[in-house]
């Protein structure tokens, strides 16, 4: 588990895929400090499994689904990612629950400076837009933030300066891709109670109903 706050900002050395599989190599320092084969390390939100340490980096397998859900697939040798280590038992939860599990993607649409913040308007899937809530959390690129503005067809955050300076999203540019990762707490509580995804509404009714919610002690 993670908690969106990046650690440092490393560098991928060299991507290598067959197919839609293969490794990826960055260049890191700080998350390796207590870092063994196989602990856990999230590169720009992504859950990978350190199979090699090097005394300036790591590696890492990717198989298809990573590949599928996310960008890493587009990441080139000397592209910037955002990395933390898995949480540990004592540290501060400074963001929200991380799992490191990509729903999907988002396009950049816009970044506009107000004051001392720049605000970042992502386009996403509606599936991915279901989730988000304003003043709820997302994960993007690996970053906990704070969702300030959402409709059903894009959603904005805003990036403090601390923030930008320690994490790559101010060097994205209008157009990049990015990867997103809902929180988790929407998708279990939408799970339990029975609710349907858009795509199955059609086939069944959700089982909310005020007697259910009633029945629950809500």
């Amino acid at each position: 588990m993670f908690t969106g706050i990046v650690e440092e900002v490393g560098t991928i050395r060299h991507v290598s895929l067959t197919g839609s599989s293969g490794q990826i190599d960055i260049k890191a320092e700080k998350v390796l400090d207590g870092t063994m084969i196989g602990d856990s390390i999230a590169v720009n939100g992504v859950c990978l499994t350190v199979t090699a340490l090097k005394p300036d980096g790591f590696t890492a397998d990717v198989m298809a689904e990573t590949i599928r859900r996310s960008s890493l697939g587009q990441m080139q040798s000397g592209s910037s990612v955002n990395l933390e280590r898995a949480m540990a038992a004592e540290s501060r939860f400074g963001g929200h629950i991380v799992a490191g599990h990509i729903d999907g993607v988002g396009t950049i649409r816009s970044m506009v400076r107000e004051e001392n913040a720049v605000w970042i308007e992502i386009e996403a899937p509606k599936d991915i837009l279901r989730y988000i809530v304003e003043k709820g959390s997302i994960a993007i690129d690996g970053i906990s933030l704070t969702v300030a503005y959402v409709d059903d067809s894009v959603f904005k955050v805003s990036v403090i300066p601390h923030t930008g300076e320690e994490t790559t999203l101010l060097d994205k540019s209008t157009g990049d891709v990015v990867n997103l990762e809902n929180d988790i707490i929407g998708k279990y509580v939408e799970k339990l109670l029975g609710l349907s995804a858009p795509a199955e509404k059609e086939e069944k009714s959700s089982g909310l109903t005020m007697e259910y919610l009633a029945e629950m002690g809500f």
